[in-house]
């Protein structure tokens, strides 16, 4: 795979997208590649891998969490909190083989469950739980948040708490200690307009008789606009032939954002930066490094990703 392309500054990330001849629609009615539903495919079929230690955060049967000590049994490796995409509606079952891999490349890795959409959650529920999550479970150490599509969102969103109004129950000037989004969701109004895995913004924020209220609270790119920043170091990863999320979701964050970090992974898909051992997924765990290293004292990037490695 080619080396990854870098932004700096909010400036826009562009890629020519290298689409298979070949199409196929899937149950939604959504026409991709045949390389698209080929990783969707395999990616989201693979068996999920059992943690080898659990725990809970609140009384909510899905306020709980999955955690994989790095490998190798070092007490300092790097803390990585990993939320799960499935457009605020699917459980984390998806995530558990990428969250085992980046333990076997010496990350420490907690997965956590949250309420959904659908289900016990949605507004506010979910934000209640992430809001939670990022407040009680690093327990006082650095950490990075990472988050894949909708996770990613939840990732910027958590991020910028900060920057909600001072009444708001999710207001905070903590923060996690650096983000790592991969292929967000970062416009809940594009999500929305767009109608993006069947209206599943909509279905998050109770309808659009709701948006007016709810979307400024929850959004992203509409909470930087003004800002400019959230004052957490953050970098958005993406593959250049993502077919899931629209490109411009991620050039638009960068437009607003000024001191964002946008890093591009030629011939990468979404699924496939979650998927163990492939190219994409060693770009997350080498990216995690380097992010931990800019926090830890005496660690090294280089030093670090070959911790544990499995690859």
């Amino acid at each position: 795979m080619s080396d990854p392309v870098s932004v700096t500054s909010g400036t826009s990330a562009t890629a020519a997208a290298t689409t298979a001849a070949a199409t196929t629609t899937t149950a939604a009615g959504r026409t991709i590649s045949a390389f698209a539903a080929e990783e969707e495919r395999r990616v989201l079929g693979l068996r999920p891998v059992l943690a080898p230690a659990h725990g809970r955060y609140g009384d909510h049967p899905h306020q709980v969490y999955d955690l994989w000590p790095a490998a190798g049994g070092h007490d300092d490796a790097p803390l990585v909190i990993l939320l799960h995409g499935g457009y605020w509606r699917y459980d984390r079952m998806h995530l558990t083989p990428f969250a085992a891999y980046l333990a076997g490349q010496g990350l420490t890795t907690l997965l956590p469950g949250f309420r959904r959409s659908g289900g016990a959650g949605g507004y506010p529920e979910t934000f209640d739980d992430i809001a939670r999550i990022v407040d009680t479970l690093p327990a006082g150490r650095p950490y990075v948040l990472a988050g894949h599509c909708s996770g990613g969102h939840l990732a910027l969103w958590a991020g910028a708490r900060a920057l909600l109004p001072a009444d708001s129950p999710w207001h905070s000037t903590g923060s996690p200690t650096a983000i790592l989004a991969l292929a967000p969701l970062t416009d809940l109004e594009a999500t929305v307009r767009d109608r993006l895995s069947e209206d599943a913004a909509l279905q998050l924020l109770g309808g659009p008789q709701a948006l007016p209220d709810r979307l400024p609270l929850v959004d992203p790119v509409t909470l930087l606009r003004g800002p400019g920043t959230t004052g957490v170091r953050t970098v958005l990863l993406h593959g250049a032939v993502d077919e899931e999320v629209p490109q411009d979701q991620f050039t638009d964050y960068a437009a607003v954002h000024r001191d964002l970090e946008v890093v591009v992974l030629p011939d990468t898909g979404h699924y496939t930066l979650i998927e163990p051992g492939a190219p994409g997924a060693r770009a997350v765990a080498e990216q995690l490094h380097r992010l931990a290293a800019e926090f830890t004292p005496g660690r090294t990037a280089g030093n670090a990703a070959g911790a544990g490695s499995t690859a």
